[in-house]
């Protein structure tokens, strides 16, 4: 019995460590398609201009892009260095910080998901899992052992 039980356990930590891995290459995909979805409405824009390429478009020098978080690859959650406040967070991480600094003990991913206002299954529970084991990599949060999370 207690090796069916051993079996499970390995089976489980296993399938969360491909589940991690999963996600950052997903992540790293969504980045890659938000930037060619940007160049494929750049060019649609300039094709149009220019009637594919076979007129002038008058266009000068392109303005200034104005930089999120998340676009081209950059971060969605910095690196926390002393000094550095909320403001360098999008607002879903704002709130996520808001809500378990608000907390009056450690938090588990539901009861944040519950705070946002989410469904409590587990396809609403784990992106939020994962929002906040990113903001505890970083050092915005500190992760116990038992996966809640505390402000640091």
């Amino acid at each position: 019995m207690t090796d069916v039980l051993t079996w499970t356990v390995q089976q489980r930590l296993e399938l969360e460590e491909r589940a991690e891995l999963l996600r950052k290459e997903l992540a790293g995909v969504e980045a890659r398609l938000a930037r060619l979805e940007a160049a494929e409405v750049v060019f649609g824009e300039w094709a149009e201009a220019t009637d594919g390429g076979r007129s002038s478009s008058g266009i000068a020098e392109p303005g200034p892009v104005a930089v999120t978080p998340g676009a081209a690859g950059m971060r969605l959650v910095p690196d926390r260095v002393d000094g550095m406040g909320l403001e360098a967070l999008t607002s879903d991480y704002r709130r996520i910080m808001e809500i378990v600094a608000d907390a009056d003990g450690p938090v588990m991913a539901k009861d944040v998901a519950r705070a946002l206002g989410r469904e409590l299954t587990s396809g609403k529970v784990e992106p939020v899992r994962g929002q906040l084991r990113k903001l505890a990599d970083r050092g915005w949060l500190s992760r116990t052992g038992a996966g809640r999370y505390l402000p640091r």
